[in-house]
């Protein structure tokens, strides 16, 4: 076996045990489950330095984690979309590892910050529709009387996850324009502090 491959399956595994270890110190926990915690940001982060493939893979692993250490079942096929596409999903930040890995590569602090916003936003928002699809179908008694269900889950799933994403999405820019190596990129001497 490569280096490389054992190098990466390392990363994927203390990633995915990293992610399971902030959620469980949660900075906010909504009433019916939900939490705004630091938990995505090492799937994000194997997913901008490996790509596509890797983070779907680190995000299925934290979806594994959390049905043993966290499962709240309702239904199979709310565990599915509430857990194993939702975590899944969040390696779809990796479409723009390409993008960042050139843009820090050249020095280019701004279009790299733009495309980790965005990969960050693709991945949260993949997990934000499953959890709010799941919040229509099978957490609707949960809504106030009167309240549409869609409106309500909309609102409870936003309520979490916007959080989640700018404290993400803000923490991945200052992590990787400070340390472009976690991303494979070697600072050029030539390039400005």
């Amino acid at each position: 076996m490569k280096t490389s491959k054992i190098q990466l399956m390392t990363e994927i595994a203390m990633c995915a045990a990293l992610a399971i270890i902030f959620d469980f110190l949660p900075l906010f926990t909504a009433p019916q489950g939900g939490s705004v915690s630091l938990s995505m940001i090492p799937v994000f982060l194997i997913a901008f330095r490996w790509g596509l493939k890797q983070g779907l893979i680190t995000g299925l692993l934290l979806a594994a984690l959390q049905i043993v250490t966290k499962l709240y079942f309702v239904h199979p096929i709310q565990v599915f979309l509430d857990y194993i596409v939702a975590f899944t999903s969040l390696g779809l930040a990796g479409l723009v590892y390409k993008q960042i890995k050139n843009s820090l590569a050249n020095g280019n602090k701004k279009s790299a910050a733009a495309y980790i916003i965005l990969g960050t936003f693709i991945g949260s928002l993949a997990r934000f529709i499953c959890h709010f699809i799941a919040g229509i179908v099978f957490y609707g008694s949960y809504a106030p009387k009167g309240t549409p269900v869609s409106l309500y889950s909309l609102v409870y799933n936003a309520w979490y996850m916007v959080p989640s994403f700018i404290i993400s999405a803000v923490l991945l820019i200052i992590l990787l324009s400070s340390a472009p190596v976690l991303v494979h990129v070697k600072k050029n001497r030539n390039q400005a502090a």
